[in-house]
């Protein structure tokens, strides 16, 4: 399997205090942590690990499938350990994490994102340094290169990865080929498709904006393509500015695009698996969104093959006069497994991280359809040809530009996300939009 690198350049590193309303999970699991039983020790003590993470059985079938095979396997292999899950959705699990955090009550193994997200979890303690297994016999040298920097704050790791992603845009092959429409490789023939598609009572886009980081992905797509990479990651770190023309014009045509029509009625007021939904019901042509949901579009059996035969991806399109490359995506590092810091049993939590970022990384490419951050040999392995065309493209990427997001410092972060939704709605202009943005990260916090 070839592999790409993520340069550190995407890595920003935040200073933050978090300060987060919220009462708690309850307390955290009592045990003493049991080493490997050998003939002659006595019995391993009964312990039990809190996991939380963000994979549904409803929305994330095949990743929740995986997710409770490894503890099956890991509890029948440590018969003395009982690991609870709690599965929250994404924007659910991302308020309960602020919750819990605030009566530091996390659970003592958990799911999180890297840069900026992460940063003011450590720098208020709470979560534990990983550099032990990260460098330990099992894990080392494992991971693809650039991946667990993501996740470093001031020399120490802090999570494991065990994603990579990347964002296409997905197509409904059936609904292009009935209008004749050919894969767009410029931002004109692109909007020329949402014309045709708009004239014939199709909607071009499923989007689910009430997240927001859905809407992002098209703002930061047309900065990239518009002002190029460095400029958007400037922005985004304090060294430039959203105030640059390319930025607001990409702002523009945000707008532009919402006046054309081009996504599905009421989008601001829908969830991401809202709008989806469109897409997945073949209401809509295209849907723009990670690798991470390969698993709905290949492996997953709730999902008809009918439909998923029909899926199609291509890149962001480049924009005439722009300074972006086609072949720099939007993605990184995905979510990554931490350990409470205030874990009572935090050495058996680091016995289950080490085994269950090995098992995702064998099981999640045949079983899941889900691009690991750690390094799988697929030789051998017989995938469906969406996935490997996509993960021929991380492969080849000029450049992977973080999610805003994530490399935001948390405040900055959601102005950032309260303006995408104002731009979508067209309750700013995208000189304010830029304004706001400008003073948010000026802030630094």
């Amino acid at each position: 399997m070839r592999r790409n690198t993520i340069t550190p350049s995407l890595i920003l590193t935040f200073m933050l205090a978090l300060v987060l309303p919220g009462c708690g999970w309850g307390g955290n699991s009592a045990g003493t942590s049991p080493a490997s039983q050998t003939p002659g020790d006595a019995p391993a003590q009964k312990v039990t690990l809190k996991m939380m993470h963000l994979w549904p059985a409803d929305s994330s079938a095949q990743q929740n499938k995986l997710v409770g095979q490894i503890i099956d396997d890991y509890q029948k292999e440590h018969p003395n350990v009982t690991i609870k899950q709690e599965v929250l959705e994404n924007e659910q699990y991302k308020n309960k994490l602020k919750v819990l955090s605030a009566a530091n009550e996390l659970p003592d193994v958990g799911i999180t994102w890297a840069a900026g997200f992460m940063e003011p979890y450590v720098k208020g303690g709470l979560f534990a340094p990983l550099d032990d297994i990260l460098y330990g016999e099992q894990l080392k040298d494992k991971f693809v290169a650039g991946t667990t920097e993501a996740y470093a704050v001031d020399g120490k790791t802090y999570a494991l990865p065990i994603e990579l992603n990347i964002s296409p845009i997905y197509y409904n092959k059936d609904i292009f080929s009935k209008y004749s429409l050919r894969v767009p490789t410029t931002y004109k023939e692109f909007k020329q498709i949402v014309r045709i598609l708009s004239y014939n009572g199709v909607t071009s886009i499923a989007l689910g904006n009430k997240d927001r980081w859905t809407g992002s992905l098209w703002y930061m797509y047309l900065a990239d393509r518009i002002a190029g990479s460095d400029t958007l990651k400037k922005a985004t770190d304090g060294s430039g500015s959203f105030a640059n023309p390319g930025l607001i014009k990409a702002a523009a045509e945000v707008q532009t695009l919402v006046d054309m029509n081009a996504f599905n009625r009421g989008f601001n007021g829908l969830s991401n698996e809202e709008g989806k939904s469109e897409f997945v019901n073949e209401k809509a042509a295209m849907y723009l969104t990670g690798t991470w949901e390969l698993p709905n579009f290949t492996t997953n059996p709730d999902i008809p093959q009918v439909f998923k035969d029909k899926v199609g991806f291509f890149k962001f399109p480049t924009v005439d006069g722009g300074k972006g490359n086609i072949n720099s995506w939007v993605g990184g590092p995905g979510v990554g497994l931490f350990i409470a810091e205030s874990s009572k049993v935090k050495e058996e939590a680091k016995a289950f991280v080490e085994y269950f970022v090995s098992k995702w990384g064998e099981d999640s490419v045949t079983t899941a359809g889900v691009i690991p951050a750690t390094k799988v040999d697929t030789s051998n392995s017989e995938l469906p040809q969406l996935y490997v065309d996509l993960l021929n493209e991380l492969n080849h990427a000029s450049s992977i530009t973080l999610f805003a997001d994530v490399q935001m410092k948390p405040n900055a972060a959601q102005v950032h996300l309260d303006m995408i939704q104002a731009l979508f709605g067209k309750a700013v202009t995208p000189e304010q939009f830029a304004a706001k943005h400008k003073e948010a990260v000026e802030k630094g916090n």
